[in-house]
């Protein structure tokens, strides 16, 4: 057994999303078995419907626990799994599903179980579907507000990193108007250091931060708002510089994400979700990939959604669940290959 390489818990989503489809095609993936030792935790039924409907010739292997799991990269045709049996043979693929929103919360609450108590370097995420969570009986927004309160910590900000773009989210899964009265110089504060520990973690020693503001062209000395830079963000950013974070702003957004994608900056603070989002979405969600900055475990998700329009059809792209795979391996310091 190779046992250098980290232990990487992967939840498969919502079964009758793209889930189980890019899991058993990341995990087949060559790169993959290089980095980490993946561990699924789902369904060992519905991943081996997922592997008949892309042709994938492979054992779906299941077994008690981390202990149970690993094997040298040659040995590419098997997928462990920490069988839940939770979803019945035949489930749907792209409907919403009570039972499949149920599952999904258990597969995430067994994974960060496995990553909390240190039985596992790192937690790799497939999409969950929000509206089947909360049928399911667990009203949390999203994978972000759920971690956190399985890890028990208060505030965690949502990364999105791209190989063009990085962004980190001062606020996240909340309306528009909710999002401006949650904003305000503690919240931008903590957020810009989070994402600064987070490059510095990730190997930028000096990273370079672009704080977008609230406002078109950030307010523009009044033009625009009602002070709403003043009032949030630079009070934050003076605290931040103090301290030799380099973090400039308020920046237009679109001045921001420009200066992001030619080089300029390495990482850009959003203030709301579309801020962030509609930039990367557009600039490379294909190998895009989630992160949770501020929790006690690495945990690393997709940047897409279950997609129900082509669940069963084996046509999701798995590049971002490769590329989310890679990152957990690399973030976790004890990856062979980066």
């Amino acid at each position: 057994m190779t046992t250098s390489l980290p232990v990487v818990a992967v939840t498969m989503g919502d079964g009758a999303g793209v889930g189980p489809e890019v899991t058993v095609a990341a995990l087949l993936d060559p790169g993959t078995r290089a980095r980490c030792r993946p561990v699924v935790v789902g369904d060992a039924g519905r991943l081996r419907e997922a592997a008949r409907t892309l042709g994938a010739d492979c054992v779906i292997r299941t077994v008690d626990g981390v202990r149970g799991a690993g094997h040298e990269p040659a040995e590419i045709d098997v997928i462990d799994v920490i069988d839940l049996g939770l979803l019945p043979a035949g489930l749907p693929w792209g409907e919403v599903s009570p039972v499949a929103g149920d599952a999904a919360y258990h597969y995430v609450r067994v994974a960060a179980g496995l990553a909390l108590s240190g039985e596992a370097d790192a937690l790799c995420t497939a999409p969950l579907n929000k509206a089947a969570l909360h049928a399911g009986g667990h009203p949390y927004p999203g994978h972000t507000e759920l971690l956190a309160e399985l890890a028990g910590v208060d505030e965690v900000s949502l990364m999105l990193s791209t190989p063009k773009v990085k962004v980190i989210h001062v606020t996240a899964h909340v309306g528009l108007l909710d999002a401006v009265r949650r904003i305000e110089p503690g919240l931008v504060e903590r957020t810009v250091r989070r994402g600064h520990e987070a490059m510095v973690r990730a190997g930028t020693a000096h990273p370079v931060l672009g704080v977008c503001g609230i406002n078109p062209h950030a307010g523009e000395n009044g033009l625009f708002g009602n002070g709403e830079e003043d009032e949030k963000i630079r009070p934050a950013l003076d605290a931040v510089r103090a301290d030799g974070i380099d973090a400039r702003g308020p920046l237009p957004a679109d001045a921001a994400f420009y200066l992001a994608s030619r080089g300029d900056l390495d990482l850009v603070v959003a203030m709301y979700h579309d801020q962030g989002h509609g930039p990367v979405k557009v600039l490379g969600i294909e190998t895009g990939v989630n992160l949770t900055v501020g929790l006690p475990v690495i945990r690393t998700s997709v940047d897409h959604g279950t997609a129900f329009d082509i669940a069963g059809t084996g046509t999701a792209d798995p590049r971002s669940m490769i590329e989310a795979l890679r990152q957990a391996a690399r973030m976790s310091g004890a990856a062979a290959t980066g």
